[in-house]
């Protein structure tokens, strides 16, 4: 089975957010996968996709506060036309990147027990993001 779908993500503030959820719920033929993989693709350049921990709220902020860190909004940047929020988002969306793949076994994701996919919201004021869901799969029962 191969499945392409897209899937439009609600506007969230500049951080990081746990998406897990809404991935997996705009995919319910998911459920009739036995073997195969899922890959998340977002089509932005002021934003990412990462899997991370997803059990402590401290980790979004963290990582929130580290990425600020290497990419600074008061960085001598070029590229300013869009705003001070812009030139760093696009540095923060290149280091953490802009897909995911992930297996799947008995139709769920083969997350470990503390990960989740997270959505980094890199502007200050971004509209929603669209995902590109690339599954494919065996639904047969081995």
């Amino acid at each position: 089975m191969w499945l392409h779908r897209e899937v439009r993500l609600r506007p969230y503030r500049r951080g990081f957010h746990l998406i897990t959820s809404s991935v997996v719920d705009a995919l319910p033929e998911l459920r009739e996968i036995q073997v195969g993989l899922l890959h998340v693709f977002i089509k932005h350049t002021s934003a990412s996709i990462t899997i991370n921990e997803n059990a402590d709220p401290d980790v979004p902020a963290d990582m929130e506060s580290a990425v600020n860190a290497v990419a600074p909004e008061d960085f001598p940047y070029t590229h300013t036309v869009e705003g001070p929020d812009d030139m760093p988002a696009h540095v923060k969306s290149v280091l953490i990147g802009s897909s995911v793949s992930i297996p799947i076994h008995a139709g769920k994701l083969c997350l470990g027990t503390w990960q989740g996919i997270y959505l980094g919201e890199h502007r200050d004021r971004a509209s929603g993001r669209t995902l590109v869901c690339t599954l494919h799969g065996d639904a047969s029962s081995p």
